[in-house]
């Protein structure tokens, strides 16, 4: 029982560190998509995030330098895709696309040209990384049996990123549904000729929710390259942007419900990566491929069948012409 009850607390801990960035980017992609712009281009603002805060970090010595960096780069990214769909009134999901085959070229070009190493940003130090932390009385906690084991191998030992992932979604919910500002923002993804019509910019509404957007792509994107990993790789984010949209679909654009959304798919990708090369009995050892596309395949599934009707905001997708 013991020996069990550890493996699941394992399990559980490696859900929450792969879950961060699908947490991050699907709680950007609530703010994006309630002001009623489609953010495809998730994938690629953390990508270009991670690198930045790679690169940074590695020259600079400072992971909040790197920090900076990334979430200065995906808010540019973002800026780029309301400049073309807000102002410019293009197509967002084209837009999105351009951000994902622009960062996914740039990064490995840049990479190459900078640091001669195939694309990738070369390892970092424990001083250059967001490193773990040990919250107060962890050591005594693990004495203590289950709530204090809890406490020590679940809840302690995490970077501060993690926490900053968990903290946002209560923060994105209170924005959304408690401000002025998050009231806003849900009417002009539902009605922008009312919001329009009351005196209230739909434009700069739009454009500071795909900056709020952009903030969290950053955090997510850095949080790969300098929390959870000590590097850039190439494409590391490995469609993590498409499954923290299909978590926030999951979760018909809502923090809470996104959240354990984006949890299911941290736990499933948490327990491929256990049992590969397992041997189960009849069936054999699981090939490789097959738990590694374990995520993607339930994502596909998930949409398919098993959400039930989710309603996006009535305005998404659809540029706004201001009456004259």
């Amino acid at each position: 029982m013991s020996e069990f009850f550890f493996l699941f607390l394992s399990t559980l801990d490696s859900t929450f560190r792969v879950a961060t960035p699908l947490i991050l980017c699907a709680m950007a992609g609530i703010f994006s998509e309630r002001s009623g712009i489609i953010d495809i281009g998730l994938e690629g603002k953390m990508l270009a995030a991670a690198f930045a805060a790679g690169s940074v970090a590695f020259v600079s010595g400072s992971p909040w330098l790197g920090l900076l960096a990334g979430i200065i780069i995906s808010v540019l990214a973002s800026l780029i895709h309301g400049f073309a769909c807000i102002t410019n009134r293009g197509d967002q999901v084209i837009s999105g696309l351009a951000i994902n085959i622009l960062a996914s070229g740039m990064t490995v070009t840049l990479g190459i040209a900078f640091f001669s190493q195939g694309g990738q940003t070369p390892a970092l130090g424990k001083d250059q990384r967001f490193m773990s932390l040990e919250l107060p009385l962890a050591d005594y906690a693990s004495n203590l049996p289950i709530i204090g084991q809890i406490y020590s191998e679940l809840i302690s030992g995490h970077n501060l990123l993690v926490y900053l992932a968990f903290l946002s979604v209560p923060l994105t919910y209170y924005i959304i549904f408690k401000t002025r500002f998050g009231l806003r923002l849900r009417a002009v993804g539902e009605k922008p000729m009312a919001v329009d019509t009351a005196g209230i910019s739909v434009v700069s509404l739009r454009y500071r929710a795909v900056i709020c957007a952009g903030i969290l792509c950053g955090i997510a994107g850095a949080y790969l390259a300098i929390a959870h990993g000590a590097s850039f790789g190439r494409e590391m984010t490995a469609g993590k942007g498409y499954i923290a949209l299909a978590a926030m679909i999951f979760g018909k654009w809502r923090p809470r419900t996104t959240l354990l959304a984006c949890l299911l798919f941290g736990f499933l990708e948490a327990v491929s990566d256990r049992l590969q090369g397992i041997v189960i009995p009849i069936i054999g050892e699981i090939p490789v491929a097959l738990m590694q596309g374990l995520p993607y395949v339930l994502t596909v599934i998930l949409l398919a069948g098993f959400i039930g009707k989710a309603i996006a905001p009535a305005a998404i997708g659809t540029p706004y012409i201001k009456e004259r």
